[in-house]
């Protein structure tokens, strides 16, 4: 027997527009009062993914907003997954499960299927919470991707909820944004409840005219203006956020090349967050340099991004950089491309082929069509050190150290296997493992071993929940809490 539940949808007009804030903020306010709360996102296009306690793939920003619920995730928040290995090709995700590659074409006629799967995830939720929060995918206006939607309207009608809708003032046009995007809505319209305008900065008393005039012409009250919050750091779904330090005072200065595939770029925050660390993600054009660390990130495609590296001449720089004395490192997709060889015999990147690594670490990774999930503890153990680690693994392909190979395993793992290498010079090391940096025990062994003194202790984890909180407490002072959902929401 179903739960009863209360839903309610935030689709954004456009993307980034701070829905999978709100969405998070919510159900940390739903989460305070003791509702059992989950959130929920239909179909997510990103690179940056999670790992769930069963198993399964979902995007990373439903993996924050469980924590934002105190929940563990699970598959059926994020039941459709695409991650893009193409200008116009994803890998499909059902249910934490690679389906298969598709064009755009193929997937737009494969999504009447695919609602039936996200039907059934929400059922699923309905089945174990009262509260339901939902994020819609980018912006509900994109005429073109109406027909068989199951990301914004086209959910909300299957599964008859109430829709907000938030737009970022600070892009400007925050008022067009808005009206527009309910005008080309026609059908939907009595869907959408409110608006919230969000990232706000200066005296209300100058917007309000404008929020009469949005109220005025669309009927639509304006459920809240929530202010910019300072120094707000939260896991980004896609976009990589720059550096926030002054470089002259740091203590270890870290690049990361941005492949055109990069997955998980989350995985730096922790470093990039730390006040004794300059990290640069460093674009098309620009060179690697100038640093003590470069760390090679994960690849959706890695051996596409293997001759993008090389198009750059990214690899002449790290010879170069090796040269002098500094280390690299290279996590999951990057990891591989430290070693000789990256053999794919049966196309499961692309054309089945092989490509030449940079032969830093005596391994070969050969991939594989079935994906390496799950979370991971271990013992990181460098320059006579150990750590305790934790991450989890996100993976197609295995490695094997070359025949009379003198690099060593760096972490074993508490479910006896073994992880990563680093090179008998010492210089250079990999792993699989996606936020080795997240447990600062960990970080600052790796940046020692890269030549930082010691760092200012920085705790991931609590700057995660500060965020989380911040959002929230600005939600339950800014926001109309009992106009959502018609006024029918009641909390305890």
């Amino acid at each position: 027997m179903k739960m009863k539940t209360q839903a309610l949808m935030v689709q954004g007009t456009t993307s980034d527009a701070g829905k999978s804030v709100l969405v998070a903020g919510i159900c940390r306010v739903l989460a305070r009062r003791g509702c059992k709360v989950a959130p929920f996102k239909p179909q997510n296009m990103a690179l940056n993914s999670a790992v769930t306690a069963d198993g399964g793939e979902i995007g990373r920003a439903q993996a924050v907003q469980a924590l934002a619920c105190g929940i563990e995730a699970s598959v059926h928040m994020n039941p459709v997954l695409l991650k893009p290995n193409s200008d116009t090709g994803a890998q499909v995700i059902l249910q934490g499960r690679a389906l298969s590659n598709m064009e755009a074409q193929s997937y737009h006629d494969y999504k009447k299927v695919a609602m039936e799967t996200v039907l059934d995830s929400f059922g699923k939720l309905q089945q174990q919470y009262e509260y339901i929060v939902i994020e819609g995918a980018g912006s509900p206006a994109e005429v073109n991707l109406r027909e068989n939607d199951i990301a914004n309207m086209g959910f909300a009608e299957a599964a008859d909820v109430p829709v907000i809708i938030i737009a970022d003032i600070d892009r400007g046009g925050v008022f067009a944004h808005l009206y527009g995007t309910l005008a080309l809505l026609s059908e939907s319209e009595h869907r959408v409840k409110g608006f919230v305008i969000n990232r706000f900065r200066g005296d209300i008393a100058l917007l309000q005219s404008g929020l009469d005039w949005l109220e005025e012409k669309t009927g639509k009250p304006v459920l809240g203006v929530l202010p910019y919050l300072h120094g707000f750091d939260l896991e980004a779904e896609d976009a990589i956020t720059a550096n926030q330090v002054k470089a002259e005072q740091t203590k270890l200065k870290v690049v990361v090349p941005v492949f055109t595939r990069i997955s998980n770029h989350t995985d730096f925050d922790a470093l990039r967050l730390n006040p004794d660390i300059d990290l640069r993600y460093v674009g098309k054009g620009e060179k690697l340099q100038h640093a003590d660390l470069i760390v090679l990130p994960g690849s959706k495609s890695t051996r596409a991004d293997m001759e993008y590296l090389r198009s750059q001449g990214w690899d002449k720089d790290i010879q170069r950089h090796i040269r002098l004395g500094g280390k690299v490192m290279g996590i999951c997709g990057g990891y591989q491309m430290l070693g000789h060889w990256i053999h794919d015999p049966d196309g499961v990147e692309g054309k089945a082929g092989s490509s030449k690594g940079l032969g830093l670490l005596d391994m070969d990774t050969t991939l594989t069509s079935q994906k390496q999930l799950t979370n991971v503890k271990g013992t990181l153990h460098l320059n006579g050190q150990s750590a305790r680690v934790s991450g989890y693994e996100i993976h197609v392909g295995v490695s094997e150290l070359a025949v009379d190979s003198h690099s060593k395993p760096i972490i074993t793992l508490d479910n006896g296997n073994s992880d990563g290498l680093v090179s008998s010079c010492g210089q250079i090391l990999g792993t699989y493992l996606h936020g080795v940096f997240d447990e600062f025990e960990t970080a600052s062994l790796i940046c020692r071993w890269a030549g930082a003194e010691e760092l200012q202790e920085y705790d991931h984890v609590a700057t995660k929940e500060l965020a989380i909180n911040r959002i929230a407490d600005a939600i339950e002072e800014h926001m109309n809490w009992s106009s959502l959902w018609d006024g029918a929401f009641k909390v305890k």
